[in-house]
C-alpha cells in the first residue's frame, strides 16, 4: 500500500477515536466513513479486531454507535465470514500461523517462543482466536489491518507493541509514507508528550528498516 486514500483515513481515524473509548469521537469518525464511502465490511471487520487491541468494553461501544449512525442495522455486513464454527479450530490454527508469520517476519519464531513462556494458553490463543479467527478474515486486508493496530496501540500507549506493529504493517506493504501518515492521524489523540514518544519510537524504526519517515 503506497499511499493513504480518503476511506483508508477515515478508516484509521476511527479506529483511534475507539481506542480513546470518547463516544462523541466515535460518532464523529462513524459519520466521516459515511460520507467518504468506507465500505460498511471494514468498519465491521475493525470492530470486531478491536476486541483483541482494546478489548470488549470498547468494542461494543464501538459496534452499538456503528450500527445506530451508519452501518447495517443488523447483523454483518454483506460477504463477512462467519467466524462462529469453532468446527474450523485447525483450518483457523493454520492460517493464524501464516498471518502471524507474515507480521512478524524474522522475529516469528521468537515472538511464539516468547509468548508461550508466558503461558501455553496466550501462544494457542494469539494464533487460533487472533491471527486465525479474527485477523485473518478475508474482509479487510492485513496491509489495513496493521494500520488500524498502529493507531489504536499508539493511543493505548503500549510502546513495546506498538514497535511490532509498526513492523508489522511495514512487513504487511503499507510504505513508511502510509505508516507515518496513520501516525499523524493519531496525533490529535495524543499529549505532547505522547507524541514525541510515538514519534522517537517511529523514526527508531524507520532507521532500522532503511525507510523515511515523514514525520513532524
Amino acid at each position: 500500500m503506497d499511499r493513504l486514500d480518503e476511506p483508508t483515513g477515515a478508516l484509521m481515524a476511527l479506529a483511534a477515536a475507539i481506542a480513546t473509548g470518547d463516544e462523541p469521537s466515535i460518532e464523529r469518525e462513524v459519520q466521516r466513513c459515511s460520507r467518504t464511502g468506507v465500505p460498511p465490511l471494514w468498519v465491521d471487520e475493525l470492530i470486531l479486531q478491536t476486541v483483541l487491541i482494546c478489548g470488549w468494553p470498547r468494542a461494543l461501544v464501538a459496534a452499538r454507535v456503528w450500527r445506530e449512525g451508519g452501518g447495517t442495522p443488523r447483523g454483518p455486513a454483506p460477504g463477512a465470514e462467519d467466524g462462529s464454527d469453532y468446527a474450523r479450530h485447525r483450518e483457523w490454527m493454520a492460517r493464524g500461523e501464516q498471518v502471524c508469520r507474515q507480521v512478524y517476519g524474522d522475529t516469528y519464531a521468537a515472538l511464539r517462543r516468547n509468548i508461550r513462556h508466558l503461558h501455553p494458553d496466550l501462544e494457542s490463543s494469539m494464533i487460533v482466536e487472533g491471527y486465525g479467527r479474527v485477523l485473518g478474515r478475508p474482509g479487510l486486508d492485513l496491509a489495513r489491518r496493521e494500520l488500524c493496530s498502529v493507531a489504536q496501540i499508539a493511543v493505548l500507549g503500549a510502546r513495546r507493541q506498538l514497535r511490532s506493529h509498526l513492523k508489522g504493517a511495514l512487513n504487511a506493504g503499507a510504505t513508511p509514507e502510509v505508516i507515518g501518515r496513520t501516525l499523524e492521524l493519531v496525533r490529535q489523540q495524543l499529549s505532547p508528550g505522547e507524541w514525541t514518544a510515538v514519534r522517537e519510537l517511529w523514526e527508531r524504526v524507520v532507521v532500522g528498516g532503511g525507510g523515511g519517515s515523514e514525520l513532524h
